[in-house]
């Protein structure tokens, strides 16, 4: 299950690129890396792991759904962080419907990614629901 990218400075991997995410917008763009033409066929969701300087230092898909739903399991997204010493995450999910707005489960999904994180000092700092051409941020909302 090592599907996650992790740069380490001895062995860097080909396909992880380097960032800083430093606002919403900065999230959105390097996540649009992940998603191509399935954007629109169904939803899947991946995390960034962030360090404390506000540079992503590993990626992961968590997961694929159907049209209208994906689960995430909290397991996987605290192991990931934790793997890589992590000290922030950001979750990204898309809706192929094309609308951004957060359903009921993305605001629980939220709340108990946030919770499950805290456990062990690793802050969620944001949620972004991606489309083809727009997305919406729960931290840019005051949801988080």
């Amino acid at each position: 299950m090592e599907s996650y990218r992790y740069e380490i400075k001895a062995k860097k991997t080909e396909c992880f690129k380097e960032a800083y995410v430093k606002s919403s917008v900065d999230a959105y763009n390097y996540a649009m890396e992940f998603y191509h033409e399935d954007i629109n066929l169904y939803e899947s969701c991946f995390m960034m792991m962030i360090n404390n300087a506000g540079m992503i230092i590993g990626w992961m898909k968590i997961s694929q759904g159907g049209v209208s739903d994906t689960p995430v399991d909290a397991r996987l997204v605290c192991k990931a962080a934790l793997d890589t010493l992590a000290t922030q995450v950001i979750l990204v999910h898309n809706h192929p419907s094309g609308s951004t707005k957060p359903s009921r489960n993305d605001k629980n999904l939220t709340e108990k990614i946030k919770t499950a994180l805290e456990i062990f000092s690793i802050n969620l700092i944001d949620h972004i629901i991606v489309t083809e051409d727009k997305y919406y941020s729960f931290a840019e909302e005051g949801m988080i």
